[in-house]
């Protein structure tokens, strides 16, 4: 009969060897995810902020699987780096992951613990402004073991709410019905206008507006200033709101395009 001692070191080299196949194939693969690091620096990264007088974060599934995405690429090239060959822009990668917002920002290291990343990110002034900006309110978060190290990602964004066209019709008339314009103007006409970047669709009939105005927003927190001055002229009684597909480049961030129409 086997004594104690030889089961438990029979046990024993079981296990070295499961660890010892499942840390190959983690390094053979890229390195292994460590979603409790992640945390660490995270819970890290919150407490810092109130420290520092600035809202916490909520955690964002989308941005860590970004993260991750870009955090396994800097293992695959041994080196930090913001974005390498072949490889999509920060918002681009953000994006296609399925976040959505209106700011994005990028901190990257490696080190030996979770602590010694944030230690490094509280160290660096441009990493310090990113983990402590009171204007982003998400973040992601991916660290990998790789070659004795620790690669971490942290993507911070301000997130933005996703609106329909109707909602972003709704939410501009709100703001302009303060000045006492009335929203009942051609919305046909103002959706038509809104995906051109000048001038207006000729349209047989129809009642050609005095002034035009289009911008992309992230937020529709308030009116572009020329408008808001056009308004309390005092020349305008009707007002028309299409939205839109945002348009250009910087498209890649949640944006909102509206054009009105005043008559």
């Amino acid at each position: 009969m086997r004594n104690f001692a030889q089961v438990w070191g029979i046990a024993l080299a079981l296990l070295l060897g499961v660890w010892s196949e499942a840390s190959a194939q983690g390094v053979a693969s890229g390195g292994a995810n460590l979603p409790d690091q992640a945390e660490q620096v995270f819970a890290l990264a919150n407490r810092a902020r109130t420290e520092a007088g600035a809202p916490p974060l909520r955690w964002d599934a989308a941005l860590a699987t970004a993260a991750l995405a870009h955090c396994r690429r800097m293992v695959a090239e041994r080196q930090l780096g913001h974005r390498f060959n072949g490889e999509l822009e920060l918002v681009e990668r953000a994006g296609v992951a399925g976040a959505h917002f209106s700011l994005i920002e990028e901190n990257v290291a490696m080190a030996a613990t979770p602590m010694e990343i944030h230690g490094a990110w509280m160290t660096s002034p441009p990493h310090r402004r990113n983990l402590l900006n009171p204007d982003v309110d998400r973040v992601g978060i991916a660290v990998i073991a790789s070659r004795g190290e620790l690669y971490a990602v942290a993507d911070y964004t301000r997130g933005s709410q996703v609106l329909s066209a109707a909602d972003v019709e709704q939410r501009v008339a709100r703001m302009i019905a303060v000045s006492g314009v009335k929203a009942a103007g051609n919305s046909a006409a103002a959706r038509a206008a809104c995906t051109t970047d000048r001038g207006m669709p000729h349209e047989s009939g129809a009642e050609e507006p005095t002034f035009v105005m289009r911008w992309q927003d992230a937020e529709l927190k308030s009116l572009p200033e020329q408008l808001t001055a056009r308004l309390a002229s005092g020349k305008y009684r009707r007002a028309a709101i299409g939205s839109c597909p945002a348009r250009g480049a910087a498209s890649t961030f949640t944006l909102y395009r509206v054009a009105v129409l005043l008559y």
